[in-house]
């Protein structure tokens, strides 16, 4: 696992920010808007971004702006995404938008047998079921999953907080979302530099 972040090598996954869910959500506002700052920074920085929505029928779709920045949104049953197609996705991402002649040379060419992206940023809700689920899965996949903690809540902050420790014990990184922005831009010289900061003021 890298010590640090590469936007070359990460993958945004979005679990679960359904709208009859988020209501009952400890600090689900607050959550929530960490949620499309990281959608926003992962679309300025050409990041693959998926979202998940636990048996939509009955709890309702992911909340309408976040979804508009995920390439795809699994629907799905079981409480660990990755049961229902996740890791299929992530392995084969579309590719990143952008003007390919600006992306590094190991972008432009892929090469055989070599993971693109195998770091995952995930956030979602609720942390001790379907997000803590799904990172388990991924870690179990050997991706490297880095869980945006602000980014993340369940109903109660007991469960929340078992959740983290659970994750941290088992080989996640714990970070929040500025710790994410700041990491991918690397250097204040970054050209999109000023963006990223006007999404955390």
């Amino acid at each position: 696992m890298s010590i640090l972040l590469s936007a070359e090598d990460t993958q945004l996954v979005l679990v679960d920010y359904q709208d009859k869910l988020m209501p009952a959500i400890h600090q689900g506002d607050q959550v929530l808007a960490n949620a499309l700052r990281l959608a926003k920074i992962a679309k300025l920085l050409n990041l693959p971004v998926f979202g998940t929505e636990q048996y939509p029928e009955k709890l309702g779709s992911n909340h309408a702006e976040l979804k508009t920045y995920c390439q795809k949104t699994l629907s799905k049953m079981h409480f660990g995404a990755c049961d229902d197609g996740l890791i299929e996705i992530l392995r084969a991402p579309p590719k990143p938008m952008g003007n390919a002649r600006s992306l590094p040379k190991h972008i432009q060419r892929k090469q055989e047998g070599q993971e693109e992206r195998n770091t995952i940023l995930i956030a979602g809700c609720e942390a001790h079921v379907c997000l803590l689920q799904t990172a388990l899965g991924l870690l179990e996949e050997e991706f490297d999953v880095w869980v945006v903690t602000d980014a993340c809540s369940s109903r109660t902050e007991l469960n929340r907080d078992a959740a983290f420790d659970r994750l941290a014990g088992n080989g996640a990184e714990l970070v929040t979302t500025e710790m994410v922005v700041f990491e991918l831009l690397r250097t204040c010289e970054h050209p999109d530099f000023k963006a990223a900061l006007e999404l955390i003021k």
